[in-house]
């Protein structure tokens, strides 16, 4: 029986703070959905600073801790149920930090809960192969965050 929609394994592998696994992995699903991925797995991981400072390390070569990091598998072409579409590995202390700074920035309040939101969506749109080197591609990366957050957050 084929699967109709991905698979989000979501784990909290951090202490710090308090994430909802439940909302989030249903956001990353119905982003995945919208943006056509009807089947696949993804894992969402949930780190402290440490953790996400050694993948930044040892994936980017940059040796500080970040909010979001995404490591795309199959890419977007994910179309049998035993196909892995990646990991997203999100660090919630960073994006508690980071919060303010986007408040009123498309419709972010300025929360943790809209940041975690934002970030979840970010990492599924790398996932699918968006990315923002460029400012077009950053244009339309921030333009589907948006539609994305604006249909499913909330």
């Amino acid at each position: 029986m084929s699967q109709t929609v991905p698979a989000v394994v979501a784990v909290d592998e951090q202490d710090d703070v308090d994430v909802d696994l439940d909302r989030w992995q249903s956001l990353a699903v119905a982003a995945f959905i919208d943006q056509g991925i009807t089947a696949g797995e993804c894992n969402l991981l949930f780190v402290d600073e440490a953790t996400i400072r050694q993948l930044n390390f040892e994936h980017r070569d940059k040796d500080t801790p970040t909010d979001v990091l995404s490591f795309p598998l199959d890419g977007p072409d994910a179309s049998e149920a035993d196909d892995l579409i990646g990991d997203i590995v999100v660090c919630a202390t960073i994006a508690a930090a980071n919060a303010p700074e986007h408040e009123g920035q498309g419709h972010h309040r300025g929360t943790l809960d809209d940041e975690l939101a934002l970030l979840v969506v970010h990492g599924v749109l790398h996932l699918l192969g968006h990315d923002h080197e460029i400012d077009e591609e950053a244009e339309l990366m921030e333009a589907l965050e948006q539609t994305l957050l604006q249909a499913h957050h909330r």
